[in-house]
């Protein structure tokens, strides 16, 4: 060997090795660092195993989908009074809902026409009607939401859960995000981020069409001992130069994450292989109609992953389709049309699997809509605007005790007036129902311990429990 060729010459002559590492991996598990380690564990006995999280970008419009306010709608078109007409210099008339809502289930649960699959599911769903949140723009409501704070770079939810549990796969992560093939959603990756927790928690982004994770396959296929030669070089390779960087988390979890990858060539690849479900699982997901075939798609690889272990599963759509800010009532429906019916048949597969027990399904967005038509240029464009003072949430499943509304608005739907839910009481919730202590799952960053609930002096929700 050339005693002057690099470590990086090397590897690049080498390849990618993808391959190698994936065989090798599979042949010498004990020589791998289990990603895992770091996690904590439950403190106490869990109700859920895993949360698939059904994020609405933009803002969907509570007033319009899971909270009913008929007195909006007998005032629809006159100007709003008192603390609305106050705090709102961006909206005129208010605008009521043109979607009936009628009671479903033996709960009587409300929720609008345009729900006509989910609201099968009232006697599962608990509706927290009474949230409220911190700011009016889409990316800071989104950290909190996402995060906890309204500040960038903090850890997700998914990759505390991840960071606090681990996987129960470990030739899977413990935490996916699905993004939309259609694009980007507003604020990209941060919506997986693990911010200042070690890497190797931020979520592992799997795509809906073609291989699973990019560069998983190696380009040549070369026989099984070339493949562990290789990998158990590489491998040497990447311990010795990681014994020279101490500390160095990034580039521990990059090489984790290669070893992963290797782990995950057979199982990732096997897990998102929709042909091996039937024909009538793909009608019930609504992968035969171009209108849900996407959103269906992604909630069907949802199921298949928290079933094979995986913790945490994000679900984005492209841009912000629920920022309603005109045509609220053409748009929010449309919205509806691609997510209604593949997230009721992600309900229905969950609980005839009996897995509907042991996944927590969280629904909504950063905030709501204003209650009243928002001004464009002088003239009311039928839209609504951001309203972060009052807006909904739904969860199911995972020990959520379903069929209630909790908390309520004011009449008109404008502010949180009874049991008011910050953001930090629906992450204390979410922890609990994982079998986590919102203030004991902590890791220690810039000089203070940090966790997900932050400064707030946050309590579970007990009336959501079952």
């Amino acid at each position: 060997m050339n005693p002057l060729l690099s470590r990086r010459d090397l590897l690049s002559q080498l390849g990618a090795g993808f391959g190698g590492l994936a065989l090798g991996t599979l042949l010498n598990e004990t020589a791998i660092a289990n990603a895992s380690a770091q996690a904590s564990g439950p403190h106490f006995e869990p109700k859920a195993k895993a949360v698939i999280q059904l994020y609405m970008h933009g803002g969907p419009s509570h007033v319009d989908l899971l909270d009913p306010k008929p007195l909006l709608s007998r005032l629809d078109g006159t100007p709003p009074s008192g603390e609305v007409a106050d705090d709102e210099n961006r909206t005129k008339n208010l605008m009521g809902s043109p979607h009936r809502f009628r009671g479903r289930g033996e709960s009587g649960l409300e929720f609008s026409e345009i729900q006509p699959f989910v609201s099968q599911h009232a006697d599962e769903i608990a509706v927290v009607r009474s949230m409220f949140t911190e700011h009016r723009n889409h990316e800071q409501a989104i950290w909190m939401a996402q995060t906890g704070l309204t500040i960038a770079g903090r850890p997700t939810l998914g990759a505390w859960l991840a960071y606090g549990l681990g996987t129960e796969n470990r030739n899977l992560p413990a935490f996916v995000a699905l993004p939309d093939p259609k694009g980007q959603s507003v604020d990209g990756i941060r919506n997986w981020s693990s911010g200042w927790l070690p890497p190797q928690f931020q979520g592992t982004m799997f795509r809906e069409q073609g291989s699973p994770v990019l560069h998983l396959q190696p380009t040549e296929k070369r026989s099984a001992r070339v493949e562990n030669a290789r990998a158990v070089l590489l491998r040497e390779l990447n311990k010795r130069h990681l014994a020279s960087r101490p500390g160095e988390l990034e580039l521990e979890a990059r090489i984790e994450a290669f070893e992963l990858a290797g782990r995950m060539q057979l199982a990732a690849t096997s897990a998102l292989d929709l042909s091996q479900e039937t024909a009538a699982t793909h009608k019930l997901y609504g992968l035969d109609n171009d209108k849900t075939k996407s959103y269906g798609t992604r909630c069907l690889m949802a199921r298949r992953l928290i079933e094979r272990g995986v913790r945490f599963v994000s679900l984005f759509m492209a841009g912000q389709p629920w920022d309603t800010h005109s045509e609220n009532n053409k748009r929010t429906k449309d919205c509806c049309e691609q997510t209604d019916l593949p997230v009721g048949g992600l309900l229905t597969d969950l609980k005839q699997r009996g897995l509907l027990d042991s996944t927590l399904i969280l629904w909504g967005g950063e905030f709501g809509r204003t209650p009243a038509a928002e001004l464009r240029n002088g003239n009311a464009a039928a839209g609504r605007d951001h309203h972060p003072y009052g807006f909904s949430v739904w969860l199911a499943g995972g020990g959520v005790k379903g069929g209630q509304a909790y908390g309520a608005t004011d009449d008109f739907g404008y502010r949180a007036v009874e049991n008011r839910t910050q953001t930090a009481n629906l992450h204390a919730t979410i922890l609990h129902l994982l079998g986590l202590d919102h203030e004991e799952l902590n890791y220690y960053h810039n000089g203070r311990d940090e966790r997900l609930t932050d400064i707030y002096q946050a309590s579970v929700i007990n009336e959501l429990l079952a």
